[in-house]
């Protein structure tokens, strides 16, 4: 989550403010370059073929479903990598909190959707069939290839960006109405009382900007061999102190 919802200060975050952050694009992409990142991008390419034929343009409940399956990637990877370091006794080296606040943090988002979209039973069976395939499947691509499964969950956060921003413009064209925003929404947003469902969309996309940036970063540093994100938080504080 990025520092700005934290709320330390104080003060309350405007919607001139949302729109005033950094996402590094709506269509940043990471162009695929090894056999492992090919695999990835067009697998993503593949599975968003079916949401896109069955929820069209009902954005609300698209974003709920999208949210059932984001928050799986991050549960996983740090599931598997907290079973490693018991099972060579050796420490995880900042990836098994990081992975797990992603996960809380997709989770978040799916909350804050069902309070705008009452899933029908027909829906919460949907969500089991796709979770229940879904983790079974991530699973196994995370254990056979942390790389390819980091460059997966960094593609998928691409097409989630691409479904926020489709959200947005409906939200901007008169499609969707602008509504208040949930009161949870709102909290864990640290947002002014005044915010709208608009002021959420952009919000939640923010967020999957940072995850998007993040498992890309990831699949790079277990390409490149060198795992230690405590040494590169490090690196980065040092260099950040440099600068100033």
């Amino acid at each position: 989550m990025r520092p700005d919802f934290f709320g330390t200060t104080g003060h309350k975050i405007t919607s001139q403010e949302l729109d005033q952050i950094d996402i590094g694009g709506a269509k940043k992409h990471y162009k695929p370059i090894s056999l492992s990142d090919k695999f990835a991008f067009h697998a993503v390419s593949l599975l968003r073929k079916l949401p896109d034929f069955y929820f069209r343009d009902n954005h609300p409940l698209r974003a709920c479903m999208l949210e059932t399956i984001a928050a799986v990637p991050g549960m996983v990877g740090a599931m598997l990598r907290h079973m490693r370091s018991l099972r060579t006794l050796k420490q995880d080296t900042g990836w098994i909190m990081h992975l797990l606040h992603e996960a809380e943090n997709e989770r978040l988002h799916l909350m804050i959707w069902v309070k705008y979209v009452q899933p029908s039973m027909l829906h919460r069976l949907l969500i089991l069939a796709a979770q229940g395939g879904f983790l079974s499947a991530f699973s196994v691509l995370y254990m056979v290839s942390p790389r390819t499964a980091h460059r997966f969950a960094g593609y998928l956060e691409e097409e989630a960006i691409h479904s926020y921003t489709l959200f947005l413009e409906a939200i901007e064209n008169g499609e969707i109405e602008n509504t208040k925003a949930d009161s949870m929404a709102i909290e864990y947003y640290n947002m002014t009382p005044k915010a709208t469902l608009r002021d959420v969309v952009v919000a939640v996309r923010s967020d999957e900007a940072v995850h998007r940036d993040c498992n890309h970063f990831l699949s790079d540093r277990i390409r490149l061999g060198d795992e230690d994100l405590q040494k590169v938080t490090k690196e980065a504080l040092e260099n950040r102190g440099t600068a100033k």
